[in-house]
């Protein structure tokens, strides 16, 4: 196991050491998440998940008994999207599964409410740091009652439905995006072939893109494949697969959970050493600066709440909901998820400051 550096820097450089042996990631791509790594605390968090996991079982002791689910791991604000099911339909959720892993509930939980709290540092968002914690924290009530139920964005949730809709998603936009991407003059021979695995049949003429995308997995190798199919555009993305940062940080290959394994975007696979998703005006990845200015915070948190709990709920043994329903009952004061939030918000503002001052 590799020691626990208290230097944010340190620490920085022991994992993308680390991530190296297992992808060969992109200079130019990491030199720009350090950049971005120095604008403000929010993306600094969503950029230093490894550093979360060396300090989850410090800062957190007594989270360390909680259920053991199927937890997303690196959830914050930014960890949603949409994307179609089986049936076509518009569906809202976790976008993101590269660091899913076997963790106590209470764990991603604490994390998207501390990037709740950080964004709200940021003005990001508009909401009160307790009310956003007490939003997330009834969603995931709700969830964990109810069942696992994914948010369609059909004839049901049409709030959340105009939330995620934007200009942004308008395919002329979407595509636009996308014939700006780069081609790519010397594509990873196993990436085209997973690209092609995942394009639908035909033998239409297909560019390979590099892309740029995401922070925590800033870096990693992506590639895109865009082609006309059928009267329409089409493309895929591949995604370099790392173990979870939880196998650097804790040297215990038995935490990891096998990504994608809670997604049910039923174009999200891996093959071999790719994540494979597809790429869509409707099937993507939602950030803050993209939801309109004028949205109920408070609800929006809450949906992340119990989007959350289905995840947790989805994958987890009959024995396993019943004990997180009864260790969430047992949590009578509804303040310590803001309380758990603050102490990792003020770690990650420390942290923060020392990478920006180094």
């Amino acid at each position: 196991m590799p020691p626990a550096p208290m230097d944010i820097r340190v620490a920085t450089s022991g994992y993308e050491r680390w991530l190296a042996a297992h992808l060969r990631p992109v200079a130019a791509d990491l030199a720009f998440k350090h950049a971005r790594m120095r604008e403000a605390a929010f993306p600094f968090m969503r950029a230093t998940y490894y550093r979360w996991c060396q300090r989850w079982h410090v800062l957190a002791p007594g989270e360390q008994r909680a259920a053991r689910v199927s937890a997303v791991g690196d959830l914050h604000l930014e960890n949603f999207g949409t994307w179609r099911d089986l049936e076509g339909r518009l569906v809202w959720g976790v976008n993101d599964f590269d660091e899913v892993a076997t963790l106590g509930w209470s764990q991603d939980l604490a994390r998207l409410a501390t990037s709740a709290e950080l964004a709200i540092a940021d003005g990001r968002l508009r909401v009160r740091r307790r009310e956003a914690c007490a939003a997330i924290l009834d969603g995931y009530r709700e969830g964990v009652r109810q069942g696992s139920r994914p948010f369609t964005l059909e004839e049901r949730n049409g709030w959340l439905r105009r939330v995620a809709m934007n200009e942004l998603r308008d395919p002329a936009a979407f595509w636009g995006k996308m014939d700006a991407l780069r081609t790519a003059r010397d594509p990873d021979e196993d990436a085209v072939r997973a690209l092609a695995a995942a394009l639908p049949a035909g033998d239409a003429p297909v560019r390979i893109c590099r892309r740029t995308a995401g922070m925590g997995s800033l870096g990693r190798p992506r590639f895109v494949a865009i082609a006309d199919w059928r009267g329409g555009r089409v493309a895929r993305e591949v995604k370099a697969f790392a173990p979870t940062a939880w196998v650097w940080a804790r040297g215990l290959d038995e935490i990891a959970g096998g990504a994608p394994a809670a997604s049910e975007d039923p174009t999200v696979r891996r093959d071999g050493r790719w994540l494979v998703r597809r790429l869509a005006p409707h099937c993507t990845r939602i950030e803050l600066t993209d939801l309109p200015r004028e949205r109920d915070e408070e609800k929006l948190l809450s949906a992340m709440g119990l989007e959350t709990a289905n995840v947790h709920v989805r994958l987890a043994s009959r024995a396993t909901r019943e004990r997180l329903r009864r260790e969430l009952a047992a949590r009578k004061d509804p303040r310590w998820l803001h309380e758990l939030a603050k102490i990792f918000s003020d770690e990650i503002q420390r942290d923060f400051q020392a990478f920006r001052a180094g």
